[in-house]
């Protein structure tokens, strides 16, 4: 807010978007009295160009030949240089043994390792979980401050300063990444160009047990495997995940790290990279992660995600034109695509659901349909089964031979799930006006499994 205030999510709107969104809804409610017709409508055509821009990424991503992933270490760790590894913690002291065992099995070496283990001053169950057990000499507590706002930015960037790599990566408490990530990572830093300053990971569930974790799996797998490594290769803008980014640490402190007051910072610093003039790109080495396994854990969750992608999209949205000149008209098509399509689709998608359930049953009574409403139950049935397939297809396609025996599930539970999505953004809306920047914490579990799921065969280690 005081360096760069342009890029701020302090302030939910400006004040443009706060008298365009008042007139919205104001000319909205008043003309829906008079010409509801028209008003659904344009809700609907609102709705379409969203639903296909989300779907058209998807089926691109799809369609795209498989990258040739493999990694052959080539060169010499004694001449790495410092990394450093922040982990922010809070209220995760049952996840700490697990942590310590994932993070013990990085390779690199010790003397130019520095793992940050950064948790809030009054969080005392997780500070006390941390020091019984016997610290390397590489691994610090960083005690935060408990002031407000209480979230994952502004706790790491509170630990920033203390780093002192040239490179810098995040994890998360349930994190258990690739032991060969960071040697992953730094190969490619050193094989890319400058303007290439952040990499990110793929992320992998390995908890399938219940529908709702196996569909998270399936949406980790479209975005990770298959959407985020598409839109790399074609230098698009990347919406990173929270948590396996690694960093020129230089270039993160440049742009000014992340925003404390962003519940999504990640989906945020993926946009100002871009905008700023610089590349994010993706790696094949995984870090495995448990997902949700119930509506209860699940919709805390994905209400913080639509809400900070709503904060996203209004930040890098008060100069549209900015946006368009720095981003070109493909970054910005796909950095509104990936911020805004992403929530409206899942705000609107009831209406479609709705009218075609609607029309569906009055033509099964008899009911003769109009011309609107024929067209309309065409047009919304087409653009779902359209959504629909493109979700799945890339899914698929990025799913390997064992993870297809579950696909069936997936695909019959993805109409639910997306009306649970629906739910969620609506929730987060709600939450956006009353807690904006209110942190939903995440339970996690711990799960005893590999560091490294069967998924990892695509990515073939030579040591």
């Amino acid at each position: 807010m005081d360096t760069a205030p342009q890029y701020s999510a302090r302030l939910v709107v400006c004040t443009w978007q706060g008298i365009a969104f008042g007139a919205f809804v104001t000319a909205a409610a008043l003309l829906s009295l008079v010409f509801s017709i028209a008003v659904l409508l344009a809700f609907h055509v609102i709705g379409i160009v969203f639903f296909l821009g989300c779907s058209f990424l998807r089926l691109c991503a799809g369609i795209a030949q498989p990258r040739a992933e493999s990694f052959a270490f080539e060169g010499d760790l004694d001449e790495a240089p410092t990394y450093s590894v922040l982990v922010a913690l809070y209220r995760e002291s049952d996840m700490v043994p697990q942590l310590l065992t994932a993070l013990s099995r990085l390779k690199w070496p010790r003397s130019r390792l520095e793992i940050k283990l950064v948790c809030e001053e009054d969080d005392f169950d997780t500070l006390s979980a941390i020091r019984a057990h016997q610290l390397r000499s590489y691994v610090e507590i960083v005690e935060v401050p408990p002031q407000g706002p209480r979230t994952k930015p502004k706790a790491l960037r509170y630990a920033l300063p203390l780093a002192t790599g040239e490179f810098v990566v995040l994890y998360d408490a349930e994190d258990r990444p690739h032991p060969l990530q960071l040697v992953q990572a730094w190969q490619r830093f050193r094989q890319s160009a400058r303007e290439v300053v952040c990499l990110q990971a793929q992320l992998e569930i390995s908890n399938r047990t219940t529908l709702i974790a196996r569909m998270f799996a399936a949406e980790y797998a479209g975005l990770f495997r298959g959407l985020l490594p598409w839109l790399a290769d074609r230098g698009q803008v990347l919406p990173l995940g929270g948590t396996s980014n690694h960093f020129r640490r230089q270039a993160l402190v440049e742009i000014g790290s992340w925003d404390p007051h962003n519940v999504t910072e990640d989906a945020d610093l993926g946009v100002r990279l871009a905008r700023l003039g610089y590349r994010s790109e993706t790696i094949s080495l995984p870090t495995v992660e448990t997902g949700p396994e119930d509506w209860a854990t699940w919709l805390p969750q994905r209400t913080r995600w639509f809400k900070g992608w709503m904060q996203s999209w209004l930040v890098h949205s008060r100069d549209p034109a900015a946006l368009w000149r720095e981003l070109g008209a493909a970054g910005f098509a796909v950095a509104q695509m990936q911020l805004a399509g992403l929530v409206l689709s899942s705000l609107l998608h009831p209406l479609f659901f709705l009218v075609v359930l609607w029309c569906a049953i009055a033509a099964c009574l008899g009911y003769t349909l109009s011309t609107l409403e024929a067209v309309l139950l065409a047009v919304d049935a087409a653009t779902l089964a359209f959504s629909y397939y493109a979700f799945l297809f890339l899914v698929w396609r990025k799913l390997d031979r064992q993870e297809r025996s579950t696909f069936l599930p997936v695909a019959l539970f993805t109409p639910v799930y997306w009306l649970m999505l629906f739910w969620a953004a609506w929730a987060a809306l709600a939450e956006l006006v009353r807690a904006p920047h209110r942190w939903n914490k995440t339970t996690h579990t711990v799960e005893a499994v590999p560091a490294m799921s069967s998924t990892s065969s695509a990515a073939p280690v030579r040591q």
